[in-house]
This record gives structure tokens, sequence and C-alpha cells, in this order.
């Protein structure tokens, strides 16, 4: 398959977001092919034809292709004219109308992983202010990229086969590491599936829970995880995108469901609970 659905949810939030921040009447973009030098145009706004739709843009190629080889922005001030390029893609350009075209990779560590267009129907300069809102554009895909990606090799990581000894030092603090992980890192997904996913695999990770006994808030079920692992109320704060105030607000509410008067036997409650591994 081409690009993946999540990710072209958030291509198409990006052109939304630069287009209401710039005034540009188009923008469109994809994602590269799965196991191909080039990108898919899946996603169009402001629009009038569907010339764009599906076009494959090999790295070097046109605008975008030139922004994905060289891993930066470019722009041309007349598309069918400018002799910075080269002209592949003219007849799907010219049908849709448009001359002032800027293009600007989303780089993730280093490899491009898409691209997003901008551009205008005549031909005039774009600007530094229409440059920086792209580039800002980008990077907001870049980062929800980055958490996907991270998000997928904790799944992977937390697949293997249990240990056969849960007493088993090294092996597992490794799960529990990727439990807490996996905690911190599903608010940060936008994806309903895959953020289902996360906290599937952190039941699993923690374990079978007993039909009856105290349950804790997701939040207060992250802030524990990282108390576990000896966070301080500062880092957890960190880690989880809260204020001190609410992770001290989310500890004490847990350590009440839990009857503990310290952090430490309210991870250790919890563990023999099943709420962490």
């Amino acid at each position: 398959m081409a690009a993946d659905t999540a990710g072209a949810v958030e291509i198409r939030g990006a052109l939304v977001r630069l287009r209401r921040t710039t005034g540009l009447p188009v923008a469109f973009g994809g994602l590269v092919d799965s196991g191909r030098p080039q990108i898919r145009i899946s996603e169009l706004s402001g629009t009038n034809t569907l010339s764009l739709r599906s076009l494959a843009v090999t790295s070097g190629n046109g605008l975008g292709g030139k922004a994905v080889a060289l891993a930066r922005p470019c722009a041309v001030t007349d598309y069918s004219s400018s002799r910075q390029i080269s002209h592949e893609y003219d007849a799907p350009v010219a049908a849709e109308g448009i001359r002032s075209v800027l293009a600007v990779p989303v780089v993730v560590r280093r490899r491009v992983r898409g691209v997003l267009y901008g551009a205008l129907r005549t031909a005039q300069p774009l600007g530094d202010r229409t440059l920086s809102a792209a580039m800002a554009a980008a990077r907001d895909v870049e980062q929800v990229l980055v958490v996907r990606d991270e998000a997928r090799g904790l799944l992977t990581a937390a697949r293997p086969e249990p240990v056969a000894d849960p007493a088993a030092g090294t092996a597992w603090e490794q799960v529990r590491e990727a439990h807490t992980a996996l905690r911190a890192l599903a608010p940060r997904i936008t994806d309903p599936a895959l953020r289902s996913e996360l906290l599937a695999a952190c039941g699993l990770l923690s374990g079978p829970q007993p039909a009856e006994g105290a349950s804790l808030a997701p939040r207060e079920l992250d802030v524990l995880a990282c108390v576990a692992e000896g966070a301080t109320n500062a880092a957890v704060a960190e880690r989880l995108g809260l204020r001190p105030e609410t992770v001290k607000g989310y500890l004490r509410s847990a350590m009440r469901k839990l009857g503990a008067h310290t952090r430490g036997e309210a991870v250790a409650t919890a563990r023999r609970s099943g709420l962490l591994p």
C-alpha cells in the first residue's frame, strides 16, 4: 500500500493549517510510497481539479522531487517557465492553474517521508512568511511521524514471548520500561486505532487483572508507571506533558484508591493487583 492512512490524515490537517495561516489558495502533499523513491500526492486542499491526485513524484524530478533529493525547501515563481527544475509534471500543474509553488520536505531522522506544497495561481514570490509557515507545518507532520515510529517500535518490542520467571531481573525490568514508555506515548497518538493498540499492549505487559479490586484512571496509571521507574514528580510532569502539581494530584488520588501511604507502597500494591507489570 502507498502512504498509510494515519499519516495521510496528518498531511491533510497540516495543509488546512498552512492555507489558514498564509492565505494560500492551494495546498497539496503526500507521503513516500512504501519501498519506492517517490512521493504520492494523496491530499488536496483548495484545488479546482483532480489533476494532481495520486501523482507520483520521483526524487529529483519537478519541484517536489528536487525538495526530496536535496531534503530542503524549494520554490519557483513561475513553475512552467522555471529553469531551476525539470518539467515532467507540467501538464497536471497547468491543468490546476497554479504557477508560483513551494515544496517543503517532511524529514524524519534524516530521511524524507513526505512533501507539503503551497501554491498561488499567479506568478509572484511567495515570501519568507509563507515559507516559514510551510516549514512549521512540515515540522508538525514530522513530530507526529516520530511519535508513531516510537510507538510502533515499542509495540514490536513488547510482543516477544513472556518472561518465564517474572522475577528475572534485567528481562523483567525491560518489560516494565516498555510498559511505562507505551503509557507515556499513548496520549500523544492522534490515530485512535494505534492508540488502542498501544493501550492493549500495556494490558498484555501488566498481565491479567483480578475481577475485583482497585481501578485507576488512565492518567493515574500513567503517573504511577513513571513513579515505578523512580522518576521524580518533576520528571513525570516533563515526560507526560503535565504540570508538577497535576502530577501530585494524580499520585495522591492513586495512593488513596490503592490504600497506600507512600509512593513505593502504591507501586507495590499496583503490581500485586495486576495494574503494573
